[in-house]
C-alpha cells in the first residue's frame, strides 16, 4: 500500500470516528468539537484526492461559518448552558485531542503531497482542460443534479426543524402573536376617562381669606 492510499484511509477513519462522536456524545461542546474534526478530516480526503477547491471550501464555509450557526442553534435551544460555562477546564483535554489530531493530519497531508507528484487519483479537470471550479459546476448541475437537490431539501428541512425547536412553548417564556398584533384597535390601546373639573380659587381671594380675622 502506497503512502497516498494509507493517508486516505487514515483520514477516512478519523472522519468516521469523529462523526460517530458527534451523534453519540451527549455534551454539545464535545459534539461540536467532533464535528469540526469531521469536517477537517473529510476536507483532507478531498485535498489528497485532487479536489483542492472542495477541501478549502469545506474548511472555510463549514468550519468557519456553519459551525457558528450550529453554536447559535445550541444557544437558542432549551439547554442549561450555565454548567457548560463553569467547567471550561474539563473541556480542555477534548479540545487538545482534536487539535493534535488536526495537526497530525495537516503534517501528513503536507508530507504526502510534497513527496509525491501525482495525487491520489487523476484530476479529471486537468484532462478536460478547464478550471477545477468550472468542471465541478458542470458535473454538479448535470450528472449529479438529483443528489444536489436532495441535499438541498435535507438542509432546508434541518433549518426548519431548528427553527421549530426554538419556538417550543416553555413556561415563563414570552412569545409574540402576529395575528393578535394585526387585529389590534385603537380602543384596545387608548381609554378615554371623563373627570369633573375643579376650578381653583384665585390667588387674590385666597390671600384675603388668610388676612381676614
Amino acid at each position: 500500500m502506497d503512502p497516498v492510499h494509507f493517508a486516505f484511509l487514515v483520514f477516512a477513519a478519523a472522519a468516521i470516528v469523529s462523526a460517530l462522536g458527534v451523534i453519540s456524545l451527549r455534551n454539545p461542546v464535545h459534539a461540536a468539537l467532533c464535528l469540526v474534526l469531521t469536517f477537517f478530516s473529510v476536507a483532507c480526503t478531498w485535498i489528497i484526492s485532487g479536489a483542492e477547491f472542495l477541501g478549502i471550501a469545506l474548511i472555510l464555509v463549514y468550519v468557519g461559518a456553519v459551525m457558528v450557526l450550529f453554536l447559535f442553534v445550541v444557544m437558542m435551544l432549551d439547554i442549561d448552558v450555565a454548567p457548560l460555562r463553569e467547567g471550561f477546564v474539563r473541556y480542555l483535554p477534548v479540545g487538545l485531542l482534536v487539535a493534535v489530531v488536526m495537526l497530525v493530519e495537516i503534517v501528513t497531508l503536507i508530507g504526502v503531497k510534497a513527496s509525491l507528484a501525482a495525487p491520489f487519483a487523476e484530476n479529471v479537470a486537468s484532462g478536460a482542460d478547464v478550471p477545477n471550479t468550472t468542471w465541478l459546476a458542470r458535473a454538479l448541475f448535470t450528472g449529479f443534479l438529483l443528489p444536489f437537490e436532495v441535499a438541498a431539501v435535507i438542509l432546508t428541512v434541518a433549518v426548519i426543524a431548528a427553527v421549530m425547536l426554538t419556538l417550543r412553548r416553555r413556561p415563563g417564556a414570552k412569545h409574540q402573536d402576529p395575528s393578535a398584533q394585526a387585529r389590534v384597535r385603537a380602543g384596545d390601546r387608548l381609554r378615554m376617562v371623563r373627570m369633573d373639573a375643579v376650578r381653583p380659587a384665585p390667588p387674590a381671594a385666597a390671600a384675603d381669606q388668610e388676612t381676614t380675622p
